[in-house]
């Protein structure tokens, strides 16, 4: 444990240049005296790190002195290679970037660990796109993301239904979600999120932005998105499923923990296994075609209009398939 920390403050040190105490002390998570002592023994050990003193002093190491990046664990060394999806580094013009830094990791890489980039190939593939999605990345993918890392102000066209609008947009990050990426930046006061496959014009210039550096992308997504499921489940929906009907139900929905909140409050089965739920749905339409994917495994309890829909399908569908194959059925549609 200690030698992992030692590792880690040396390296903090190697990236920053120069911390104090507490700064080191924050980002290890243990005591200023831990950090005092775990000093010692770096010098000790012939690392060169030097105290400056004086409130704007720190730690800092000397002469330039950069370290092998020996410390590392084989399950470390195995997951750096795993850190980077190599389709969609490509898709934002980073494909060079990200195959020089694996060169470098791995000449920095002890020899009995220079093996970590085949055996993660061998075991990890990860596969990003959804199924029947392989679609070329969007044109102003690259440019965009060269002005989100540069913290480069943005002139959007953007089409918006039959019309094209501009923004002006600080362009915070960038999320592929399901094969699909999105554009997250900041409009004025508001934060927004761009389909990139919409946008129709990227012109970036000189201006930089001052990013707000307590912005958490990851948290920001997870609650837009949360949110965005919500608006979209505006209704709700009787059904009697039965155990397969209940299984195949899951493919169904749009998100798992919908699904999951749908068979907790589902009530006790019957003689036959079937079981009583609410679902949530966009609309009666939509849960009309969802269910109807079920077949015979799904009973529609409400509101009646459902109920009605799925039986006039019911009568329909028996009416096809009582005479023979391909005969046209009076009053079918």
């Amino acid at each position: 444990m200690r030698a992992s920390r030692l590792i880690s403050l040396l390296l903090l040190l190697q990236s920053r240049g120069s911390m104090t105490a507490g700064e080191l002390a924050r980002e290890l998570e243990v005591s200023e005296r831990t950090v005092y002592r775990d000093v010692l023994a770096l010098s000790a050990a012939g690392v060169p790190v030097y105290a400056d003193r004086g409130r704007a002093g720190g730690y800092r190491l000397l002469g330039g002195y950069r370290t092998r990046l020996t410390g590392l664990t084989r399950d470390e060394a195995e997951a750096l290679f795993l850190a980077g999806l190599p389709g969609p580094a490509g898709d934002m013009g980073l494909a060079d970037a990200v195959a020089a830094a694996e060169l470098k990791v791995l000449a920095a890489l002890p020899p009995a660990l220079r093996d970590a980039p085949v055996r993660a190939g061998q075991r990890f593939h990860l596969d990003v796109p959804g199924w029947f999605r392989e679609t070329p990345p969007p044109p102003w993918l690259a440019e965009l993301a060269r002005a989100v890392w540069g913290d480069r102000v943005a002139q959007l066209r953007y089409r918006r239904g039959a019309d094209e609008v501009t923004r002006r947009v600080q362009p915070y990050g960038l999320v592929l979600k399901n094969g699909v990426w999105y554009l997250v930046g900041r409009v004025g006061d508001d934060t927004r999120t761009y389909r990139v496959d919409r946008v129709t014009g990227v012109e970036v210039g000189e201006e930089h932005f001052e990013r707000n550096e307590g912005f958490d992308l990851a948290g920001h997504w997870r609650e837009q998105a949360g949110a965005f499921l919500r608006t979209m489940l505006r209704a709700e929906v009787g059904v009697r499923l039965s155990p397969d009907g209940l299984r195949r139900l899951r493919h169904l929905v749009d998100a798992p923990h919908v699904y999951d909140e749908v068979v907790a409050a589902a009530g006790e089965p019957d003689e036959q296994g079937w079981v009583v739920a609410r679902l949530p749905v966009e609309s009666v339409d939509v849960a009309y075609t969802q269910l109807l994917a079920l077949g015979p495994e799904v009973e529609a309890l409400d509101p009646p209009e459902l109920r009605a829909r799925m039986a006039d399908a019911a009568r329909r569908a028996a009416a096809r398939y009582d005479g023979p194959a391909g005969q046209q059925v009076s009053g079918s549609r």
